[in-house]
């Protein structure tokens, strides 16, 4: 498993991609986070071999700043994992894999920050134990009451 920026020829992949309604709540399909362009926005895609399972953004600039005071942070937004391919431990094998990509294409981000709905348990759940703390930040977001969740990078790369 490997994670790659988008690129077009998975895009017929990921506009298929589908979530249960409870998880479509809290998330963007990749179809809807692929519409918004801006140069700050890198989608990110979960590949298991030749086939798309997953999907997300980092999002850098300045609306990073709703989320962190640290300037050289990066937001984490819109990650799903295509509901055939749920279960497969693809999200938890993303998040392992996503300290090191990010460090390699965004040298000197210092933090990976995020924003959980407090609703969305299983979601909450894969971050924590994916290395991500909470220090208590709320935000309200267009679905109710969000925790903020940040992953301090190490810098000694």
């Amino acid at each position: 498993m490997q994670l790659q920026f988008y690129s077009e020829k998975v895009k017929a992949e990921l506009y298929k991609f589908s979530l249960a309604e409870e998880q479509h709540q809290f998330t963007a399909l990749p179809s809807e986070a692929l519409e918004i362009e801006d140069r700050n926005r890198h989608p990110v895609v979960i590949m298991d071999g030749d086939r798309a399972v997953g999907f997300f953004v980092l999002h850098k600039g300045t609306v990073v700043k709703d989320y962190s005071l640290d300037t050289n942070a990066l937001l984490l937004r819109a990650f799903s994992i295509n509901e055939i391919q749920q279960g497969k431990g693809y999200a938890k094998a993303a998040m392992k894999l996503l300290p090191s990509f990010v460090q390699n294409h965004f040298p000197g981000t210092s933090e990976i920050v995020l924003a959980v709905n407090e609703r969305n348990s299983a979601a909450r759940t894969l971050y924590m134990k994916s290395g991500f703390k909470d220090d208590g930040k709320k935000l309200m977001g267009r679905k109710g009451l969000q925790s903020i969740l940040t992953y301090k990078l190490d810098q000694k790369r």
